[in-house]
């Protein structure tokens, strides 16, 4: 399903990887898959298909090629010891540097969360800490969590441990678990290292199961948080009606008129009824 392709690191190293698309047009978002340290083998394209079927797309870069260029690896005795051996050559700076390059490769098309397994788990765990914008990490037995567990991680984090695990006391997952309060540390009864490899005599099929229903359900959730609009709870409540009834201006009242002064009316002068004096003068004669 997959194709291979180059990917190019922010010191110029170029590098391989293992990229598999979603068949259809839906597409969730992107996962670096990051391997364990026997390269980019089968079981880790296998990861990657199985996450392109559910819509992903995923890419899985190949960090041993600064010390043996495409390099994988099966699981016999003298395999392990050899992968041991290269593994031992790794920088750790430079791994982180490599996956960066996978996570700026995929973030150009949309928000990238990251999964990683044994080495990888490490390495997913400690890019939770680095990369800003990662959308969530998923970590499968990483050994060396327990010596990165100060460090804060900036997205949400699920780690997945096999209470069996011969690599990896209790006792460090439950340090891991006190640090790290806020992320989520699931053990498995009856698990054993690597018990999520299909190709490996460790696979347990039903803790295999649970925990990859777990990882899948932990980042549909990281991405569907990121593409909720950070107003959508208030917009799925009913808004108050807000009143646009407006009062009315009241109206300007009339300016009083200028008081003026009364005139004042000149008394009519007063006139001798000169008949009546005349008649009056005569009488009294």
């Amino acid at each position: 399903m997959g194709t291979k392709c180059k990917l190019f690191a922010a010191d110029g190293f170029r590098l391989g990887a293992y990229r598999a698309d979603p068949p259809g047009p839906n597409v969730r978002g992107g996962i670096v898959v990051i391997q364990e340290i026997f390269g980019v083998n089968h079981n880790i394209r296998s990861v990657c298909d199985k996450l392109a079927d559910t819509g992903y797309r995923a890419i899985a870069p190949q960090l041993f090629d600064r010390v043996e260029p495409n390099f994988e690896s099966g699981y016999t005795v003298p395999e392990v010891t050899a992968a041991r051996e290269l593994a031992g050559k790794l920088d750790s700076a430079k791994l982180i540097l490599d996956a960066a390059a996978a996570f700026d490769t995929l973030k150009r098309e949309g928000p990238v969360a990251v999964m990683g397994f044994c080495l990888g788990g490490t390495v997913a765990f400690e890019a939770a800490t680095r990369f800003g914008g990662l959308t969530a990490a998923v970590c499968f037995y990483g050994g060396g969590i327990i010596r990165k567990a100060e460090q804060k991680p900036k997205c949400p984090v699920q780690m997945h441990f096999g209470e069996d695990d011969n690599h990896i006391p209790m006792s460090d997952v439950e340090v891991i678990r006190q640090k790290r309060p806020e992320c989520e540390v699931l053990t498995y009864p009856g698990a054993g290292h690597a018990f999520a490899n299909e190709d490996r005599p460790s696979y347990e099929l039903r803790s295999a199961k649970i925990a990859w229903q777990r990882s899948l359900a932990m980042l549909a959730r990281s991405f569907a948080a990121i593409r909720r609009p950070p107003s959508s709870a208030a917009a799925s409540e009913p808004k108050p009606k807000i009143s646009t009834v407006t009062k009315p201006k009241a109206k300007a009242k009339p300016k009083p008129a200028a008081k003026t002064k009364p005139v004042a009316k000149k008394p009519r002068a007063k006139t001798r009824n000169t008949t009546a004096s005349r008649k009056g003068r005569k009488r009294r004669r």
